[in-house]
């Protein structure tokens, strides 16, 4: 279907909703991009689809500068990548369409209000055609959702097809695309690409860590038969760990430590393909716990933050950088921490390869390794880096080596956090001091050295088997931006549990009986502000039960029913 017809047609949803054109499409993706090479101007913007779609100068212009490699990577035929840039502040101020299905999603698969997510599929071929001898260009999905695996596929099925056949492909797939139903947490959906179907799952708050999408998932959406057998997308957006980390593995609870304290990370490879997904890893190493710094899978010279995180008048910020121009290896090499993945053998500053953690960033080597002073305070699980040994399982599957690290890192965080989640919910009130005439009691401060002292006896040497400094890297973790991220949000999820439970204590009163002796002025404001909590019902997570809403709403009629006629007509219609 063409755009313009697209203008003309409204949609229904299930629950018989109107819906415009377009917006299916914009809760998952905010729009393509075509970039080319423009001989006098360089990269360029070619086209923006849907062209409705309104980005900034600023945010076209990263969005070029990204779309291609760097041009010493040589990255000739077909390439892919992914990239993460900052929303112009007019743009990060409006919400995200996708927002209003997100409270029972995990932080980590959210829409970004703040950022951009690119996908990149980029061609580099002969063609003596044009004048610089080559053709180059990239297609570009645009999108608030962090979904890795997903739109990664989508664009390694759309380029293709786009380089091939133009613009008819790329308004075919948005129009599948338009189709498409709401990213809901906990479904499996199944979602038609251009006569195929890829499958994947939403992940849901009540999931177990490692969920993923099942084969058997209900279909949500009715396509004609013949039906394709879908491609089953099992994450949204977790790569390969160990793929991308094998030159590093050995080292790979030092590299967790780095990142559950925010240090500053940059990662050199010789790909933008390997250097994204390489920076990816890092920031889903600590998972189940959101990793609340900044990050940049690929980043380049002309970066309009550039100069913000390469200045050497402060000290670097708590972000992980993806670089590939070797360029950056003499600007960053007074950062602490640097991860060099790949052989790259146009970064060589020096002659001689340090020791992996020991490195001067003045002689920086070229070899794959952590560089870095950084000293653990957990010592290595030696027993999970025998099982990843080749020589020891050479006929163990890669993805079977990659689930025991994943989970063996998921454990190893899970064992981090136990302690702190069980401290935080020691704060939150007992239940008996909830009083459906008072407001919900106030959650209790986090207190360091409180947390601290509970170690001895509910530690995480209750359930791992690392040894080493716990204490001292908590008081490291407590001055990270993911300490601060995760206790926001674990205190805003309490506090919503409180007044859920106030709102069913408040359910299960019985107002009949308080209002008897209560002054009209009191009565009146009781009503206020039950009539204000049914306004704002739908917005809890977990949601509030029907049960309690009808309650609610009995309590509504029981009370204007004492009120006189005209003060009852008064607050009925306001």
């Amino acid at each position: 279907m063409a755009a313009s017809s697209l203008e003309e047609e409204e949609y229904l949803f299930p629950n018989g909703a109107h819906v415009l054109p377009w917006d299916r499409f914009r809760r998952w993706i905010t729009c393509f991009c075509v970039v080319t090479f423009d001989i006098e101007v360089g990269q360029a913007m070619e086209m923006v689809y849907p062209s409705h779609i309104e980005l900034t100068e600023k945010e076209k212009t990263n969005i070029c500068y990204l779309a291609f490699p760097d041009s010493n990577s040589g990255c000739m035929g077909d390439t892919e990548f992914h990239f993460r840039i900052r929303c112009s502040p007019q743009t990060s101020l409006t919400r995200s369409i996708c927002g209003k299905v997100e409270s029972a999603v995990p932080l980590e698969f959210r829409a970004d209000l703040a950022h951009y997510y690119g996908f990149v599929y980029f061609r580099q071929v002969k063609d003596p055609s044009i004048q610089r001898g080559y053709f180059q260009k990239s297609l570009v999905l645009i999108s608030r959702l962090p979904y890795l695996n997903l739109f990664s596929e989508v664009v390694r099925t759309l380029a293709p097809e786009f380089f091939e056949n133009g613009l008819p492909s790329l308004e075919a797939a948005c129009n599948n695309i338009d189709q498409w139903p709401e990213p809901e947490a906990g479904h499996t959906l199944q979602l038609p690409l251009l006569g195929n179907v890829l499958q994947v799952r939403v992940p849901s708050r009540s999931d177990k860590p490692g969920a993923v999408s099942s084969p058997d998932g209900p279909m949500n959406i009715n396509l004609m038969t013949p039906i394709p057998s879908p491609k089953v997308i099992p994450t949204l957006k977790e790569p390969d760990t160990l793929r991308f980390l094998q030159p590093v593995v050995a080292h790979i609870h030092l590299l967790w430590e780095l990142v559950i304290c925010n240090e500053p990370i940059v990662v050199m490879a010789p790909t933008p393909n390997m250097c994204s997904n390489t920076v990816q890893v890092l920031v889903n190493l600590i998972s189940p716990l959101h990793f609340c710094s900044d990050y940049r899978p690929f980043f380049t010279i002309h970066d309009s933050e550039f100069k913000e995180y390469t200045t050497r008048t402060q000290a670097p910020p708590s972000v992980i950088l993806g670089v590939t121009n070797p360029f950056f290896a003499k600007t960053l090499q007074y950062w602490p921490h640097v991860v060099r993945i790949g052989e790259m053998s146009n970064l060589v500053v020096s002659r001689k390869s340090p020791s992996i953690g020991q490195a001067s960033k003045r002689n920086l080597s070229s070899k794959p390794g952590i560089y870095t002073k950084y000293k653990p305070m957990l010592n290595r699980d030696k027993t999970i880096l025998r099982k990843l040994s080749k020589g020891n399982h050479p006929k163990r599957p890669p993805e079977v080596q990659n689930a025991i690290l994943r989970r063996h890192m998921i454990e190893l965080t899970q064992s981090f956090m136990i302690p702190l989640e069980r401290y935080v919910a020691s704060l939150m009130p007992l239940q008996k001091s909830i009083s459906p005439w008072k407001r919900p009691p106030r959650l209790k401060n986090f207190d360091i050295e409180e947390f601290i002292e509970t170690l001895n006896d509910y530690g995480p040497q209750l359930t791992s088997k690392h040894k080493g400094n716990w204490i001292l890297l908590y008081r490291k973790f407590f001055k990270s931006p993911n300490f601060e991220g995760w206790l926001y949000h674990r205190q805003h999820e309490i506090v919503q549990k409180l007044k859920l439970l106030h709102l069913e204590a408040l359910g299960n009163a019985d107002v009949l009986s308080w209002i008897q002796g209560k002054s009209e002025v009191e009565v009146v404001d009781l009503y206020l502000q039950i009539k204000e909590k049914l306004a704002h019902i739908n917005s809890f997570y977990p949601p509030v039960s029907e049960e309690t809403k009808t309650q609610l709403r009995q309590h509504l009629k029981t009370i204007s029913d004492t009120f006189p006629s005209d003060l009852k007509f008064v607050l009925t219609n306001s």
